[in-house]
């Protein structure tokens, strides 16, 4: 391979800490300086191209501003999803206080992982059911992991996995095509040895037995098994839910039959203010639909956000045309084959073409035996997602203990799924690694985009920074003086620093962020240059 060498510094540009994005020859380079040395690596995020530099660096760990995957800086690997590549890395060396780095003439902007392949002589059979973000997540990570096994990733869909989130975004608006959408091309299944088994229906999983049964009849005997299936939408239980233009969004079948069905109607009801019924609400709307949200909350997602966060979001909708009807419930579908309206408690009738339900979903479990399941269909599982002897489960699916808290919790994000499903595979390979993940989550609304970290259910005060109704702002959810989450719009730099002080439990307490404007990408650099900060892995941004 032919390389040039290129100057992209000077020694004295950067200060222990420091990143910078430069260019060397048209490559884009991410320049760091941790410990006194200098490394170089790809600029933007394996995910979908953020640039790096505009996240933050914690040690050798730099986050990435847009949906907060990490890598490590020093060697490009890749440490937390959602990416699913790890960054290119160039050599550097310094001379005459200049920074230089080798740069192959086609440099790429991303390195597969390496990955084992399946050894004859290995008779073990790892099965994942399900082949969302936790399923593929730790199809990656055993062959990563090295093992050599069989594996076989289940799946009900038709499909290959998929990009999910943007099922509600912008595949649903028409921005992406279905070509798109796969996380990986089909080959790459085959050439890493994961048995990709498409269409197959699980009734039963016998834990004790370690047998799954199929819808078909057919059944498997398991070494490990990893139960990552997701939710399954819930259905709506009044009269004329069975009429056609009645739709849900999970999965990508779903989400062509409401964009179908879209192209022959004029006026959508949404049904919930959740975030895949406002996702799909600002969706619809920029497809040219008259839409209105229905919802019983007094503002949108307010149990998660809080209501003045949820008002922004409302008013973000409003002045693009979405309708609001809120402290309502819906009492019937009216329509003879289709629908045509809806009516709601108080007798208001809202005429329809369609209909899109987004009122939460519930832990597909049902076909489980021999593992403890909560009040909700969860599995409950320990901090490894270890359910019962060989069987984990992660994702929508897994009650696990948060790290930080203590408290059983459940987590629908798909950040969370992929971390929960690479900590499962680890400890199927044999690798003792609890899960001690930070939560995540993003929404993108018309020009509006959220991020959000950690994770309350109830908390005693939220604590704002920023002005909220303008769009630009950090919001603290604070219970018994501490933050356990934080939102932010307009924040990015912010929010990538947040993370990276809560996983490492460097937090403010409430006092200090009601006290004065925190910048939090410079409380992490002063931490770095703590000495002590340091040597217990403090960062910087």
């Amino acid at each position: 391979m032919d390389y040039t060498e290129y100057s992209l510094a000077n020694t004295s540009d950067l200060s222990d800490g420091e990143m910078k994005e430069v260019s060397a020859g048209g490559t884009r380079i991410l320049l760091a300086r941790v410990g006194g040395e200098f490394h170089a690596v790809g600029a933007t995020c394996t995910h979908y191209g953020a640039p790096l530099a505009e996240g933050a660096l914690c040690g050798t760990r730099v986050v990435c501003p847009w949906h907060h995957a990490c890598f490590d800086v020093t060697t490009g690997a890749l440490e937390e999803p959602p990416a699913l590549d790890s960054l290119p890395r160039y050599e550097v060396r310094v001379e005459n206080g200049r920074v230089l780095a080798r740069v192959p003439e086609a440099a790429e902007d991303r390195v597969p992982p390496r990955m084992s392949r399946r050894d004859p002589s290995d008779t073990r059979l790892f099965v994942i059911l399900g082949a969302g973000a936790a399923g593929y997540a730790a199809a990656q990570t055993l062959r990563e992991d090295g093992f050599r096994g069989r594996i076989a990733l289940v799946t009900r869909e038709d499909r290959a996995p998929y990009d999910r989130p943007n099922i509600s975004k912008d595949y649903l608006q028409g921005h992406a095509e279905p070509e798109w959408m796969p996380l990986r091309p089909e080959e790459f299944y085959g050439e890493h040895d994961i048995g990709l088994l498409c269409g197959h229906e699980v009734t039963r999983v016998d834990a004790d037995a370690k047998t799954i049964t199929f819808h078909s009849g057919d059944t498997l005997k398991y070494d490990a098994l990893l139960v990552a299936t997701g939710g399954s939408p819930r259905r709506l239980n009044i009269p004329g839910s069975d009429l056609r233009n009645v739709c849900l969004l999970r999965g990508f079948s779903d989400a062509d039959y409401v964009i179908e069905t879209a192209g022959r109607s004029k006026r959508c009801v949404v049904v919930g203010a959740s975030f895949i019924g406002m996702e799909a609400a600002a969706s619809l709307r920029q497809r040219g639909l008259d839409v209105t949200v229905v919802a019983p909350s007094r503002e949108p997602f307010e149990a998660t956000l809080g209501p003045e966060v949820g008002a922004l979001f409302r008013r973000v909708h409003e002045e693009r045309g979405v309708k609001f009807k809120l402290g309502a419930i819906v009492y019937r579908f009216e329509g003879t084959s289709h629908v045509e309206a809806v009516t709601l408690e108080g007798g208001e009738r809202i005429e329809a073409d369609m209909v899109l339900a987004g009122v939460g979903v519930h832990p597909a479990t049902g076909f489980l035996e021999g593992v403890t399941l909560d009040e909700s269909g969860a599995v409950v599982v320990d901090a490894q997602m270890r359910a019962a002897d060989g069987i984990y489960a992660a994702g929508d699916i897994a009650s696990f203990p948060d790290p930080r808290t203590g408290e059983r919790v459940r987590i629908e994000h798909w950040r969370t799924a992929q971390q929960q499903g690479r900590v499962a595979a680890h400890n199927m390979a044999g690798r003792d690694t609890a899960f001690d993940g930070v939560p995540f989550f993003w929404t993108r609304q018309f020009d509006t985009g959220l991020l959000y970290v950690g994770h309350a259910t109830h908390w005693d005060e939220v604590v704002y920074r920023g002005d909220v109704a303008a769009g630009d702002f950090l919001a603290f959810y604070v219970k018994d003086g501490r933050a356990l989450a934080a939102a932010g719009v307009n924040r990015d730099r912010d929010m990538a620093a947040i993370e990276e002080l809560i996983r490492l439990n460097l937090m403010p307490g409430a006092d200090e962020l009601r006290g004065g404007a925190t910048d939090f990408a410079g409380l992490l650099h002063a931490l770095a240059a703590a000495p002590a900060s340091r040597n217990a892995g403090a960062c910087a941004a």
